[in-house]
């Protein structure tokens, strides 16, 4: 049946900074994937940042901001005034972890797409990179901003997917399993929404022979899988529908 005729299966995230394999397997088995702008940036999350491999452990990177108000949204917020330098710092560092990887040229290239984009704008930043690994990955979702739908910002939680489901006439949302006790299967189906949840399924790639290290950012996987490999497994995911209860 097409989405035409059922109602576009949708997903709600934030804007992570190369996020790792079940952020993009989630983008690609929706119709339309909802990023949020209208959130308040959180030093706590990942949304500016994420992990490597390096020297056999994970390693952090991120994007380094300008000095600000906590209380800014996402949309907000700038990257520093010593970006270009930071970036070129974080390409040698790319490379140094990563120039033995069979499928360095591949990863290392996508990097330098993503880190050359010309606007500071953090939101914009990263909604660029999405859609840069999003088209080497040859995902055709849809992409939306959220705060392009009009849904009131007194909105919180369930509440607001709901409502922004709603807006885009969705007949399913799919969330990661992590969530699974923040929403009510029955709130979803008073509203006629389908409400399911992703199940990233484990699987390992040899990371130079060490001890597998999971759930890095998608440059790893790409540098030692491949982009062809990559997208084989974009589509290895589960969904599951809540129990009555929830």
């Amino acid at each position: 049946m097409s989405v035409a005729c059922r109602g576009p299966r949708v997903a709600i995230m934030q804007p992570y900074f190369l996020p790792y394999i079940g952020y993009w397997q989630l983008l690609s088995n929706v119709d339309v994937f909802v990023v949020y702008d209208d959130i308040q940036f959180t030093k706590k999350g990942w949304i500016n940042k994420n992990r490597f491999l390096l020297n056999k452990n994970p390693e952090t990177f991120s994007l380094s901001l300008k000095k600000a108000s906590d209380y800014l949204d996402v949309r907000e917020r700038e990257l520093s005034e010593t970006f270009d330098s930071e970036r070129m710092k974080l390409l040698r560092r790319m490379e140094g972890a990563y120039r033995k990887a069979p499928f360095f040229e591949e990863g290392f290239d996508l990097l330098l797409e993503v880190l050359e984009y010309p606007q500071r704008n953090l939101f914009s930043f990263i909604l660029n990179s999405i859609e840069v690994v999003k088209n080497r990955l040859s995902i055709n979702t849809k992409l939306v901003v959220s705060s392009t739908l009009g849904v009131p910002r007194s909105l919180a939680g369930q509440d607001r997917v709901i409502a922004t489901s709603k807006k885009l006439n969705a007949k399913e949302y799919v969330n990661p399993i992590g969530g699974l006790e923040l929403y009510s299967r029955q709130a979803f189906e008073n509203m006629g929404v389908t409400l399911l949840f992703q199940e990233v399924q484990p699987f390992a790639y040899d990371q130079f022979g060490h001890d597998f290290v999971p759930n890095l950012s998608i440059v790893d996987v790409i540098m030692f899988l491949g982009i062809e490999k990559t997208k084989a497994i974009l589509p290895d995911m589960g969904l599951i529908e809540p129990p009555v209860s929830y």
